[in-house]
């Protein structure tokens, strides 16, 4: 039970830990992985297709960022590779999950969504970039996030996320002009 106990003590960690990106530009009270975590799991929610399955598009969305208690929140703009990233997400997970019960089926449970494996998968990924753009809306005032946007329009492909997304750019662009 100790051990149980060790292991969330250590997961809840990602509660603390702060949103890199958004450090890196400037934003003074940046949000948590853990609460990036939850946009993405409510924007499951709100948005996932009636034809996928709404349980394991969450269990994505909660588990996706997991190993950052132990990697970090990596960005692009620290140059690591993303099998490199891959790599390091794989044995951190590996290592979160081995102490905890029903450990084995949580990370078998989040490698299909590194891997893109499943529709789930594929739409919660670009479901991780659209909250990634919601959230440099509601920065804009604080700092200049429009790379942050930039990077999502790159990604997502499903046709109501990228109309989400130019909703987004309208707003964003719109109060850019008013700073």
């Amino acid at each position: 039970m100790s051990e149980d106990l060790d292991a969330l003590l250590e997961l809840v960690r990602l509660k603390a830990l702060t949103r890199a990106g958004w450090v890196r530009v400037g934003v003074r009270r940046p949000e948590s992985v853990a609460a990036h975590s939850w946009g993405v799991a409510l924007l499951v929610l709100l948005l996932l297709p009636e034809d996928m399955d709404r349980g394991r598009a969450l269990a994505y969305a909660v588990l996706h960022d997991l190993a950052e208690v132990r990697v970090g929140d990596l960005t692009p703009a620290d140059g690591v590779p993303a099998q490199a990233k891959s790599d390091l997400e794989q044995h951190a997970m590996a290592g979160l999950c081995a102490p905890v019960r029903h450990g084995d089926q949580l990370v078998a449970t989040w490698r299909p969504f590194g891997e893109g494996a499943d529709p789930e998968a594929r739409f919660v990924r670009q479901l991780d970039k659209v909250d990634m753009a919601v959230q440099a809306v509601a920065y804009a005032d604080e700092a200049d996030t429009h790379e942050f946007l930039r990077s999502a329009e790159a990604s997502v492909t499903d046709p109501d996320l990228v109309e989400l997304l130019a909703g987004l750019r309208r707003h964003l662009d719109g109060a850019s002009r008013r700073v």
